[in-house]
């Protein structure tokens, strides 16, 4: 059975460190838990209780389980790979301490840095990429990462593409799955940063079935997304003008891959994801407007 889920993206809560004024914790768990979630991604570290047994209370508290965290690692970086390892590690001791169905370490490349690729997102050239020889160096990287989580933890990662980083692209995504072990990474699948990344969300749910451990469902506008290409906008300014807007108002055909997960006997977490920037919308109505929609379509 899918369990549907929130994560504090959706209350401005961003890996990105950017200004601006977001609610507190215990203000998203409780609009989460009031807007008929089951469960949570953890934010940035620091934003939850970072002890086990206070987030735990927090957590049952609300009848919500902590399912994942999204792990950002500049994994094309080598000065950086340790600290981004080190982070993964603590990141999981948390989630394995406060315990729950499997969670998952989400991780990523550390997106929004690089100017290119932030430039650039949702229009995004071949040769804006890695080459042969960096692409073995940074899959290399995302496996060792995955393994040692597992070692010291047990909890399995999952990697999330993600537009203004290098895994954007739907070309770019195949090919990380084609260096990594798929014993040890599997795919989070997220439909509006696949859709702005030029891709058919339908089509990479049905190519890539086998490694999708963990679902994003996330809302593309196409009116946003033409504009963002037309005007040459980067990634936070697409983002500011809402190219991830409520579900379905967009054009993801959610109902499709619902079917579509059904069919392929999926039974994990599907984490509702509108990505807005800090203070930015009115983020405990789009929670019940997306709940209410996706209650729509049989979830």
């Amino acid at each position: 059975m899918i369990k549907i889920a929130n994560a504090p993206c959706s209350w401005g809560v961003l890996e990105f460190g950017l200004e601006g004024q977001t609610a507190g914790y215990a203000q998203v768990l409780e609009e989460m838990r009031e807007t008929g979630y089951a469960g949570t991604e953890l934010g940035d570290w620091g934003f939850m209780p970072t002890d086990p047994e206070h987030l735990k209370r927090e957590l049952r508290a609300r009848d919500l389980e902590m399912l994942a965290a999204f792990v950002p690692v500049n994994f094309s970086d080598s000065a950086a790979h340790a600290e981004g390892e080190a982070t993964a590690l603590r990141i999981a001791h948390l989630l394995a301490a406060v315990g729950g169905d499997r969670p998952f370490i989400v991780l990523a490349d550390d997106n929004g840095k690089n100017p290119v690729r932030t430039q650039n997102a949702g229009r995004i050239q071949p040769a804006q990429g890695l080459d042969p020889a960096q692409w073995h160096v940074f899959a290399k990287r995302v496996n060792r990462v995955a393994q040692s989580v597992h070692a010291q933890t047990g909890l399995r990662c999952v990697f999330h593409h993600h537009c203004a980083g290098y895994v954007e692209t739907p070309a770019e995504i195949e090919t990380l799955l084609s260096l990594t072990d798929p014993k040890l990474v599997g795919l989070c699948l997220d439909m509006g940063h696949y859709r702005f990344g030029g891709g058919d969300p339908m089509a990479g749910l049905q190519k890539h079935a086998a490694r999708i451990w963990h679902v994003h469902f996330k809302d593309c506008h196409p009116a946003v997304a033409q504009r963002s290409r037309a005007e040459g906008w980067d990634y936070f300014k697409s983002v500011r003008e809402g190219i991830f807007c409520e579900l379905g108002r967009g054009e993801v055909s959610f109902g499709a891959v619902k079917a579509e997960l059904d069919r392929l006997g999926y039974s994990g977490w599907v984490v509702v994801e509108q990505d807005v920037l800090p203070g930015m919308g009115t983020p405990k109505d789009s929670a019940q407007r997306n709940r209410n929609f996706l209650k729509s379509i049989g979830l």
